[in-house]
């Protein structure tokens, strides 16, 4: 093993442990984005797939799991391609209200390459109220998520 490649699964695991979010902004559950779901296959495989722990990389100090060795390896070349937008809270919440609200991993929608999570319970998926409303709602998401970052 490298030391590089200890240095980089012991920086790993510390974030995993303590939870840290460079900007302290990103939506993390017990220290990992998208509660562990492997962010380039919503892209790859236009669906919702567990990550792995031992596929385990981050971003900005931020950790995600993935599914595979070669989508981490995709996402190591280019991660702001699959980031989640609005550090990866509800898309609808953030555009009606300016709000963090968690999301259910699988629903999700990948628009002009971005990739936008949703909250869902049985009485609630705001993804069909974002899909009523997508063009304005993304305007005031993107105002309101500048606002908590700058």
């Amino acid at each position: 093993m490298t030391m590089k490649l200890l240095v980089l699964i012991v920086l790993n695991l510390c974030l995993l442990a303590t939870g840290y979010s460079q900007s302290g902004q990103y939506n993390l559950s017990k220290g990992l984005a998208i509660q562990g779901y492997d962010p380039v296959a919503y892209f790859t495989q236009h669906k919702a797939i567990k990550g792995d722990k031992k596929y385990a990389a981050s971003a900005e100090a931020v950790v995600y799991y993935f599914s595979s060795a070669g989508n981490k390896e995709l996402f190591l070349k280019g991660y702001k391609k699959y980031e989640p937008q609005y550090g990866g809270w509800c898309a609808y919440a953030m555009g009606a209200t300016g709000e963090k609200v968690e999301i259910d991993p699988e629903t999700f929608k990948v628009v002009e390459g971005k990739l936008y999570l949703f909250y869902h319970s049985w009485t609630n998926n705001t993804l069909l109220k974002w899909n009523k409303e997508e063009a304005s709602l993304k305007v005031k998401a993107y105002k309101n998520w500048q606002k908590m970052v700058h």
